[in-house]
């Protein structure tokens, strides 16, 4: 239990249903639906459409989504919501592409058909009880009547006002005069919300097959993308097998590649070979090890994770106690290992994650997202669509498995997770942040499996990342650890902006009650009832 002396936020806890999301708008929006009757997925679905509104730098309908479900049960279901490149991105044209250096950010190439809308219509007419054109209500009023930006969306926004300045939607979208919108002021996003009305009107097939497709198409192709009313028109979510690993008595569940989910499972089975209770939470050896362990996941990951229905994505090995023993036995308790080649390049990004749990008990982890800070840069003038930027998840190596081509998903770092005991659903979480994701995840899994805290205590505490040969701590992590790190020989640097965020919901079934926490490096909280 936290100290009432200090500042802090107490956990949410709730009987008939919990939402957690990085706005209030959008938990509020979820907990309107529960209590008219919605399940957890219709509650989900309405919380991201509110958060690609009021968060778009974050999320929109031009992006993707993944979401994990948990039944009563102990059944968890996957659906990939992830968009395709351009079935023209061919070798032929990749080798005339000049992308030898990889796909820029801002370029058309970047943008692959997004995912989010595809996949919002196939859960609710498959697991909701409500159609598309409720669940995208609040979000039209929303964007129709205007809403109060938010502390942390204004910071974010007024980053990123000279990437938009260059794009005329975006000019005429996403900024007032030239400006970011202030803490407090109201946006209003006329456009889009006739683009959703649009939609809710007239279906999934309204943004894929008709004239909202026609528009992405015809602006990307006036800057030589390759996305055709072919490539939109055969979009389609997949289900999917999550995959799982064993903590601490516990399995967590990920979305399988694409995703990256797999490096956060690497992580928790290299960890699991050492005594990490015997290590405080806030001590150097768990930043050490955490590290150590992650750093060589996330080098599997760069090297393996791909589309697997174009390539041979050794999952079963990656997961293996073969793989996991040689990882740890790599592990210096002492020392830091060398900067290797194979480590991630830093990559600034942007997310939104929230979670649901209805009376029913179940448990959706849902994420949505354009990438980068409001994707590729590239709007819509008509529609006021930012499109996502999550072509740069491929390389233009022809070698690599992840190599951009026709039709393939890229590399994904949205990730949801659930965790179970007893082969029944007791905590549903995810951590924004781009690459931090997977380290994101095995942070908070240590801290509620391991060292016992509440899920706010979990998302609250500081947080540490390995990204471009430097140990990124938070204000948080105590001087002391500081310079026992920077003795192990990590270059050890403060962290310039906080570290993703999050968002958790644990299941306390020997109460019957849930219990909800929310990161404070957003705007948002968890309500229950």
């Amino acid at each position: 239990m936290r100290n009432f002396q200090l500042p802090g936020r107490s956990t949410a806890h709730g009987v008939n249903g919990m939402a957690a999301a990085s706005t209030p708008l959008a938990t509020l929006a979820a907990i309107d639906v529960l209590r008219r009757g919605g399940n957890a997925i219709d509650a989900a679905i309405t919380a991201s459409a509110v958060l690609c509104v009021v968060e778009p730098h974050m999320t929109g309908i031009g992006g993707d989504c993944f979401c994990l479900i948990g039944r009563a049960d102990g059944s968890v279901t996957g659906l990939n919501g992830s968009g395709r490149a351009a079935m023209a991105a061919d070798r032929d044209w990749l080798a005339g592409a000049g992308l030898e250096g990889g796909i820029p950010s801002d370029s058309p190439h970047a943008v692959t058909v997004p995912g989010a809308i595809d996949a919002w219509d196939v859960l609710l007419r498959d697991h909701g009880t409500i159609g598309l054109a409720d669940a995208l209500g609040p979000a039209i009023a929303l964007a129709r009547d205007g809403f109060a930006v938010t502390p942390r969306v204004a910071r974010d926004w007024a980053g990123l006002v000279d990437k938009i300045d260059g794009d005329e939607g975006a000019r005429q979208h996403l900024l007032l005069d030239g400006r970011a919108p202030q803490a407090g002021e109201i946006m209003h996003f006329p456009a889009l919300s006739r683009t959703l009305e649009t939609i809710a009107r007239d279906g999934r097939d309204a943004f894929y097959e008709g004239a909202i497709a026609e528009e992405i198409v015809t602006l990307l192709a006036a800057r030589g993308g390759r996305l055709t009313m072919e490539d939109f028109a055969r979009t389609a979510a997949s289900y999917v097998t999550p995959i799982a690993t064993g903590f601490a008595d516990h399995a967590v569940d990920e979305i399988p590649p694409n995703g990256h989910g797999i490096t956060a499972l690497i992580g928790l089975n290299v960890l699991e070979r050492f005594d990490m209770a015997r290590f405080a939470p806030d001590s150097p050896e768990r930043y050490h090890l955490q590290t150590e362990a992650m750093r060589r996941a996330y080098m599997l990951r760069n090297r393996y994770v791909a589309d697997p229905d174009h390539a041979d994505v050794p999952v079963e090995a990656l997961l293996s106690a073969e793989t996991a023993d040689r990882l740890a036995g790599e592990i210096d308790l002492a020392r830091t290992m060398p900067a290797n080649p194979l480590e991630l390049a830093p990559t600034g990004t942007d997310t939104i994650y929230l979670t649901v749990v209805d009376k029913d008990r179940t448990a959706v982890s849902f994420i949505n997202s354009v990438f980068a800070g409001f994707g590729s840069g590239i709007v819509t003038p008509r529609t006021g669509i930012a499109l996502q930027n999550r072509g740069c998840g491929f390389v233009t190596d022809p070698a690599h498995p992840n190599c951009i081509g026709p039709g393939k998903r890229p590399m994904h770092t949205i990730i949801p997770a659930l965790v179970r005991r007893d082969g029944r659903v007791i905590l549903s979480y995810g951590v924004m942040g781009g690459q931090y994701q997977p380290m994101g995840h095995v942070h908070v899994a240590l801290n509620t499996l391991v060292y016992g805290m509440d899920v706010q205590e979990a998302l609250d505490f500081p947080r540490s990342f390995h990204d471009d040969g430097a140990l990124i701590l938070e204000d948080g992590v105590p001087a002391a650890t500081r310079e026992a790190l920077a003795a192990m020989g990590h270059t050890v640097k403060a962290a310039d902006a906080p570290l993703g965020g999050g968002q958790a919901i644990a299941i306390d079934r020997a109460r019957g009650t849930l219990v909800g926490g929310s990161d404070p490096r957003k705007d948002g909280q968890a309500l229950g009832y």
